[in-house]
Order: structure tokens, then sequence, then C-alpha cells
């Protein structure tokens, strides 16, 4: 059973598909962003940019009132571009040096949804912050705070999953559908994943199993 407070209706002139690519993903850039705390104004980037959660982040960030630097492949630029990234740079593991270039002083934050952890981390001004997935805990360096984001803390937060809807509906939000398969083919998606390069979030249709 799903608890009510978790439980929304789907955006106006969004299918069942795409509705369900919102939540999880969407949520989890909301609190990277809202643990790093960057005030209207400041410099976040993005790495996995082109990814599902990264690009919930740029266009959040972006609705934040903050400036905002991604990566992405050359293939992945204008889709990037798109989000609402001020800058874009090639994403890779020197991706800190490209960000430092635009942002001299450091950025105030990270959200790092490529993971890749150590090496982003002189992207970050002193004292500023990295949003992370799957629990790494550094080390880190200057005082840089790292930000664990866990999306099973806020399930049941009923006034940001209402706001996300919102802002999927306005438009403000991009729901990307890499493809729908019956449920009885999960390993293929699984495989899917695996392989990389997906631009949007594979579905699973249980009414086709």
């Amino acid at each position: 059973m799903v608890p009510a407070e978790s439980v929304l209706p789907i955006p106006s002139d969004v299918d069942f598909p795409a509705a369900a690519t919102l939540l999880m993903n969407a949520l989890t850039a909301r609190l990277g962003l809202d643990l790093l705390g960057v005030p209207a104004g400041g410099t976040v980037a993005v790495t996995g940019a082109a990814g599902a959660f990264g690009g919930y982040a740029v266009q959040l960030a972006k609705s934040d009132g903050l400036r905002v630097l991604a990566d992405a492949s050359p293939s992945d630029t204008q889709l990037v571009a798109g989000f609402g990234a001020d800058e874009v740079v090639r994403r890779g593991d020197d991706v800190a040096d490209r960000f430092r270039a635009l942002a001299p002083a450091g950025v105030n934050g990270v959200l790092d949804g490529a993971m890749l952890h150590e090496p982003v981390l002189p992207a970050i001004r002193d004292g500023g912050g990295i949003a992370v997935l799957r629990g790494w805990d550094g080390p880190v360096e200057r005082a840089i705070q790292v930000h664990p984001v866990w999306v099973n803390s806020a399930a049941t937060d009923h006034a940001r999953l209402r706001r996300l809807r919102e802002q999927a509906e306005a438009g403000e939000l991009t729901l990307r559908v890499a493809g729908v398969l019956p449920a009885a083919q999960a390993p293929e998606a699984h495989r899917r994943l695996a392989g990389g390069g997906l631009r949007g979030r594979l579905v699973l249709d249980f009414t086709a199993w």
C-alpha cells in the first residue's frame, strides 16, 4: 500500500508512462539542491546533466535563480543547453578544470549525477558543497561539505511532491521516456540501463505483462 502523502494526480496533458518518470529523479534533484542551500544568484555545477537526475537538476536550479554550469558529451550539448544550463562543457574526469575556467572562484556546489566524486572537488569553492548519490562520503578538502541524497527520506513529503507536479504541468520540468516495455521484459530493461546512454527513463508496463 502506498501512503496517501506519496500520491498525486498526474500532470495535465501527460500520459501515464511520462508521469511515472517524474517523481523519483526530480525529487532526488530537489533534495540535492535543498541540501546545498545555494542562495539565488549563486552558481552550481551539474555532472551527468544529460541523464534523468541531471536534467531535472539543471531545470530546478534555473527555477531557483541559480547560474548553472553543466557537462555533456558533444552529442548531448544541445539537449543540456535546452534544459537551461548557462554554460555547457565537455564531460570527463577533468571536468573540474573546465568548470573552474567559467567560475574562477569555484562553484557554490556540485550536483554530482555522474558520481565523479573526488575528481570534481577542485571545481568547488572553499566551504562549498557536493550533493552525492549512493552514499559516497569523502575524503574531501578545504571544508567542502558532502551531502548524501536519499530520496526515500522525502517519499511522503507531499508539499515537495506537489510542487514538482506543478512545475511539470507548467512545462518547467521535461518528462523524458526512453522506452516503454512490458513488465515481462524487465531483464531487457536492466540490460539497456546497464549499457548506458539512455536519455530519459525506461518504463515497465504492468498492464502488458
